[in-house]
């Protein structure tokens, strides 16, 4: 009995072939058994893995954003910029006692221009439209104030009242090289040397 001799294995080969020419096809929905891997590994689900469901407050958001007129958002956009610039009119940031501490974090702690220290003082500036003293506060806000106003206004009546307004393109390069000078004043404007120290704010 131990003696037996095994004369073959079921393989692929002695599995039964198709004949010449044979299209192979596969029921609507079967997972194909060649992704499938080995014999005891899960099979993917058919079409994919299910998308899954959004939760109670992204259903709420989405739900109040299909029902919302189309001028909703722009308007609250709106309001959000209105806000920004009623804190700089009433907060006058020119003015502050001479023994006040810093609002900036970094400047409180360390002594040093971040780089945004001086936008609101320049935003107040271009609001009582003084450009030469807000520029003195900080020159790359003034100089992008322009272009961010335009994408705004060309944004927000696109979404409100369906305006075209001509496409300002800004390629990465643009980007790029404009964060690569607010990086270079950011740190030029914290040397204490001529004529560097008239960055500091």
């Amino acid at each position: 009995m131990y003696r037996e001799r095994v004369t073959s294995v079921p393989g692929p080969v002695d599995q039964p072939q198709p004949a010449p020419g044979a299209v192979h096809t596969m029921p609507v929905g079967a997972a194909d058994p060649a992704a499938a891997g080995p014999a005891g590994w899960p099979t993917p689900p058919p079409g994919g893995y299910p998308a899954p469901e959004p939760d109670r407050l992204t259903r709420f958001v989405l739900r109040l954003y299909e029902r919302s007129p189309r001028w909703a958002v722009p308007l609250a956009a709106v309001g959000c910029v209105a806000a920004g610039m009623s804190y700089a009119l009433l907060s006058n940031p020119t003015y502050a006692d001479p023994d006040a501490a810093p609002t900036c974090l970094l400047k409180l702690t360390t002594g040093l221009d971040c780089p945004g220290c001086g936008g609101t003082r320049a935003l107040w500036y271009v609001l009582h439209g003084d450009l030469p003293a807000a520029a003195r506060h900080h020159f790359l806000f003034v100089f992008a104030l322009p272009f961010l106003a335009y994408l705004f206004v060309a944004w927000a009546g696109n979404q409100a009242f369906g305006w075209r307004m001509p496409e300002l393109r800004i390629s990465s390069k643009v980007i790029g090289g404009f964060l690569a000078a607010w990086l270079a004043f950011s740190v030029l404007r914290n040397l204490p040397w001529a004529p560097f120290t008239s960055l500091y704010v």
